[in-house]
């Protein structure tokens, strides 16, 4: 391991289960960008190719994409391991995320004192679809081992600091909750109405908005079913990218809606997107803490969810009524139908959710609690 004080530049690796544009990867830029130009970022994608968050990053940071790193993800082997562990030479700070990051863990966990690899930070935001409503017990063996010699595992959201703490039995001193922050002073402001690609607002549509990764997690093709009952005007907008595609215009075609349902693809700033917005939905079978939802809220919108991850805490207290039972179509259904009604009521609670956003989940609070947890692992007082 480099000496960070000797050396002047910070070099941190990245490694990622996905660097597609997520909440963890938008995360994950917004904080490079806080902590300044004095870092050099390597970047590597457990996913090959999936490297479309690099748009998000600041200008004036440093970033590399190292070409041949070894895969993320494979067959269990000592060799393969220690091929990765030698990989994670030459670095002052690794960080790893998710469970497709894990095999980088659990390659830490082994050689890290024999190869002098760098102190460890794990985060956690959550679970894709094959452990969303129940964990795997071997998954959960093989994290209590790979994350030995974690100096810190961040979390955003209660749900996961119990998991963290019960079911993987991680040190209380290891684990680290730290809420999800975004600039919230970047939302709230007006956007042209063909701001987003090959979408344009007309006058009297009234929209309904999402910003999430098309996958099965997010159980879009649900949002499309409570989303039918709106009135003709409304308009379902879903901003994203993913494998889901095509299962949520089939849902709409077999609603009779596909003229109502518009999926533009990724946008780069989800500010723009969530001004055009008139209300926000999640239908997700499970998220933590989720950063769209903050979003929505700083950009002064109303939001109807299932009561997953900490979605309940997040909203102002007049929104809570408007999150319902995880997996309840109806009663999400009823949920839209009530604010999609009343744009009183959703100005109301928009501008409730708003002023929650901006005092509670900043961005530069978040970056000061992260730079806390980084720092301690390089048993230094800040970070960089």
């Amino acid at each position: 391991m480099t000496d960070p004080a000797a050396a002047g530049r910070l070099r941190v690796l990245h490694l990622h289960s996905t660097f597609n544009a997520g909440g963890k990867e938008r995360r994950s830029a917004a904080l490079m960008g806080q902590f300044g130009p004095g870092i050099d970022h390597s970047i590597v994608s457990g996913e090959p190719g999936a490297l479309g968050a690099r748009a998000l990053i600041p200008r004036g940071i440093s970033v590399q994409y190292p070409f041949g790193f070894p895969p993320l993800a494979g067959r269990f082997g000592v060799r393969r391991l220690q091929t990765l562990a030698r990989a994670m030479r030459g670095f002052d700070l690794i960080l790893t995320y998710n469970w497709g990051a894990m095999d980088a863990a659990m390659a830490h966990a082994l050689f890290a004192p024999s190869l002098g690899l760098a102190p460890l930070v794990h985060h956690e935001d959550g679970f894709n679809a094959d452990e969303a409503q129940r964990l795997k017990p071997a998954r959960n063996w093989y994290r209590r081992i790979a994350l030995a010699r974690a100096s810190a595992m961040v979390v955003p959201s209660r749900q996961l600091e119990d998991v963290a703490l019960r079911i993987w039995h991680q040190p209380r001193g290891r684990v680290q909750r730290v809420a999800n922050g975004i600039p919230t002073r970047a939302f709230g402001k007006a956007a042209r109405p063909d701001a987003l690609p090959r979408l344009i607002k007309r006058p009297g549509e009234l929209w309904l908005g999402t910003l999430a990764g098309l996958r099965p997690v997010k159980a879009l093709p649900r949002l499309v079913r409570v989303f039918a009952g709106l009135p003709e005007h409304w308009q379902l907008v879903i901003v994203g990218e993913g494998s889901e595609r095509e299962a949520i215009m089939r849902e709409a075609a077999a609603q009779g809606i596909e003229h109502r349902v518009h999926l533009p693809g990724h946008v780069d700033d989800p500010a723009v997107a969530a001004a055009l917005f008139d209300l926000f939905a999640l239908s997700s079978d499970s998220e933590q803490f989720p950063l769209s939802v903050i979003e929505a809220m700083a950009a002064g919108l109303a939001v109807a969810s299932p009561a997953v991850g900490d979605v309940s805490e997040i909203v102002a207290s007049d929104n809570a009524p408007y999150i319902t039972p995880a997996g309840d179509e109806a009663a999400l259904a009823a949920s839209l139908a009530a604010l999609a009604a009343d744009e009183g009521l959703r100005r109301r609670i928009g501008a409730a959710n708003q002023v929650r956003a901006a005092r509670e989940f900043d961005e530069a609070a978040m970056a000061q609690r992260y730079g806390a947890i980084y720092g301690a692992a390089l048993g230094r007082n800040s970070f960089p």
